[in-house]
């Protein structure tokens, strides 16, 4: 005799239906989102968590248990991995606002003694500013940098993903690649 579920899986609407189909046979979706999906489906169409666990290739009916738990409150959100420990996310969207409108600034030969930006003398310029962040790392400022679209070069200088400077007839031109953005994902 198996017991009651405490949260059963509610009706799936037509969109989240479609939505879980669409991810449960995608090649290029993570293996643990369409696991996922197709566990969900599994529950949908009426077998039991350990079956719906089987189906996704997976082994613990406890793990269905919890995700239909977790669709049934946010829904298709549920899919999608969420943080997996270590120290929370410290920098916000104001934050990282703070540190890239810091990088665009031109540093002041004498103020920062630097004529181009570095990691530790960006860190250094936002750690002293008035309105700065006092602990701010330099593996920080380096992945919002990077997640901005600008990467170092070998020549010591920062430079923007998808623009680079051609030698023409007419002098120095700088040239943007459109797909640049579709490029970076």
């Amino acid at each position: 005799m198996t017991r009651r579920r405490k949260d059963p899986l509610r009706p799936l609407t037509t969109e989240e239906r479609e939505g879980l189909e669409r991810i449960s046979r995608a090649q290029s979706m993570p293996a643990s989102q369409v696991a996922r999906a197709k566990s969900l489906l599994a529950v949908a169409d009426g077998a039991g968590y350990q079956a719906a666990a089987r189906a996704a290739g997976r082994c613990s009916n406890d793990t269905v248990s919890q995700l239909v738990s977790r669709f049934n409150q946010k829904g298709l959100a549920a899919l999608e991995t969420s943080h997996g420990g270590g120290p929370s996310v410290v920098y916000g969207t104001e934050e990282r606002k703070r540190i890239l409108a810091e990088f665009e600034r031109k540093p002041d030969r004498e103020q920062d003694g630097t004529a181009t930006w570095s990691l530790t003398t960006l860190q250094r310029a936002l750690q002293e500013a008035p309105d700065g962040l006092p602990n701010v790392s330099v593996n920080t400022i380096w992945w919002v940098l990077h997640e901005a679209g600008w990467t170092w070069q070998k020549g010591r200088t920062w430079c923007d993903t998808g623009t680079v400077q051609r030698k023409r007839k007419e002098g120095v031109v700088e040239v943007t690649d459109p797909e640049a953005e579709g490029k970076k994902t």
